[in-house]
């Protein structure tokens, strides 16, 4: 990630497989009910801000919490597959709009890297029904 002489961010082909940028930051996101994501921060909340810009990386079988959206998050994988809790599956090039209200948990089978970005937070939740089951599930 590489910063312009008026403090614009660049990141040279962020399509590339998410494992090959290496030239990134990239953070476990430790908190409860996540396994495995990593994260890179593009911007954070600061004085009088709540929104944030993350890029976000799961490895394969990794996954986040079961959460509910306060304000809006949009969603652009940039590689791989992302699994949605609801059934549904995103490839590369797919775009993700989640409203407030919105509950769900993410995973990726493959690995994937996506584009997130929040305009307000998102607080952990319990499914009040069953989920689709998250990343590489383990034979019985």
């Amino acid at each position: 990630m590489t910063e312009s002489a008026h403090g614009a961010i660049y990141i040279a082909n962020v399509f590339r497989n998410g494992f090959e940028l290496t030239d990134l930051d990239w953070v476990a996101w430790q908190e409860p009910g996540r396994v495995g994501v990593e994260h890179c921060v593009l911007w954070s909340p600061g004085p009088g801000e709540v929104s944030t810009g993350l890029l976000l990386r799961f490895p394969p079988g990794a996954h986040g919490d079961f959460h509910e959206h306060l304000g809006q998050e949009l969603m652009l994988v940039l590689d791989g597959v992302l699994d949605h809790s609801d059934g549904m599956s995103y490839v590369k090039g797919d775009l993700v709009v989640e409203g407030p209200g919105t509950r769900h948990q993410m995973s990726s089978r493959t690995g994937c890297t996506v584009l997130a970005i929040r305009t307000r937070p998102a607080e952990a939740r319990e499914p009040e029904g069953p989920v689709r089951p998250v990343g590489v599930m383990a034979a019985p």
